[in-house]
């Protein structure tokens, strides 16, 4: 069955069945279409009983209508759907290895299951699909409450997710987004320190494999490292974007260390990009951190069991997590109580990837 459209031919009638009742029944649609009650059924249901033309023109209307059988029975009960809702835009292989999202969850689950509150997780392949699956959980009452995470540069969704009416929560992306409060952490300022850090070690060709550029945490990242150099005199540090995933990790990695003038430290946007460099490193036999410095944006498990220890920027996921779903629960409960919120900035962890470069420990 059809959940969203953008075509309307008429578009005050079904603005105002929505507003004038707020949920949308099969009478609504037979007064859109101009048929009876039980023609709608027949069609919205497979039926026998109507013709093939009169079956599309209720699909359509229906399609237009963002109509949901479930959404008219929840709301004869005024209930609740008793969860909030979780969507992915990302490649499910890096998703998979990746610890952030597990520990983020794992915290979340900790505050809504002590509430009876399920949360509803989905992963999909774009932003597109993303406001698909918003427009289908509010068209279908699935969800009380949005959690939307990788705020992006002119990010469509803000937009999208208040004219839904369904309260939300931004994670990430220090500044406005609408009427939509943010749970937020510095990353410029975990930027500046990283390569202030490796500044002071003598690093003076640093690289920055980046995330997605279309996200704003990527972007601030990028700018702290441009800025930071001209603060400190860096006269070789450049970033390079990538989708996260180890294999592009990888392969950003191989082409920096093969030129002429390699960077001496890499700074890498996730944990698993920095694993994937630091056995890049050693397949090059690029000794680490005698010759490469390597530093993580994130720090999990694989930053610490690898050998050697990746030097990571810190935070307790598992307690941003628990912020998150508090802050969401009480804007579900009551919709402009929560201010935007500053989570704890992530700390450079100083393990053994790092080190002087070559010239420095030689006395040079």
């Amino acid at each position: 069955m059809p959940t969203s459209g953008s075509g309307v031919n008429k578009p005050g009638a079904a603005l105002g069945h929505e507003k004038a009742k707020g949920r949308l029944t099969i009478a609504d649609i037979a007064r859109e279409v101009g048929v009876s009650p039980s023609a709608v059924s027949f069609a919205l249901n497979g039926r026998p009983g109507v013709s093939e033309a009169t079956r599309a023109r209720i699909l359509q209307a229906a399609e237009r209508m963002n109509w949901h059988p479930h959404s008219a029975a929840r709301a004869l009960g005024g209930a609740p759907a008793g969860a909030v809702g979780l969507v992915l835009a990302r490649p499910t292989r890096t998703l998979g290895a990746e610890p952030f999202y597990a520990q983020l969850i794992y915290g979340m689950q900790s505050v809504l299951s002590a509430r009876s509150v399920a949360l509803l997780l989905q992963v999909v392949d774009d932003t597109e699909a993303e406001l698909t699956v918003y427009r289908r959980w509010a068209g279908e009452q699935r969800v009380d409450g949005l959690l939307i995470v990788d705020p992006q540069t002119k990010d469509p969704r803000i937009a999208a997710v208040a004219a839904l009416g369904v309260p939300a929560i931004v994670l990430g992306g220090h500044g406005k987004h609408g009427d939509l409060p943010t749970v937020w952490a510095d990353d410029r300022e975990a930027m500046l320190e990283t390569v202030r850090y490796l500044a002071a070690l003598g690093h003076t060709r640093i690289a920055h494999v980046a995330g997605t550029p279309t996200f704003q945490h990527t972007q601030r990242r990028i700018r702290a490292l441009k800025d930071a150099a001209g603060q400190l005199g860096l006269a070789d540090t450049h970033s390079v974007p990538t989708d996260f995933s180890d294999g592009e990790g990888a392969a950003v990695t191989r082409r920096l260390l093969s030129q002429p003038d390699a960077p001496t430290a890499i700074v890498y946007d996730s944990d698993l990009m920095a694993v994937a460099g630091l056995g890049v490193a050693t397949e090059m036999g690029v000794p680490v951190p005698g010759e490469l410095s390597i530093v993580s944006f994130d720090d999990s498990v694989l930053t610490r069991v690898v050998h050697p220890a990746i030097t990571a920027l810190s935070r307790d996921t598992h307690a941003l997590g628990v912020q998150v779903a508090e802050a969401l629960l009480r804007i579900v409960e009551e919709p402009g109580s929560v201010a935007d919120i500053k989570a704890a900035t992530p700390r450079l962890t100083v393990r053994e990837s790092t080190g002087k470069p070559p010239g420095v420990r030689a006395g040079r």
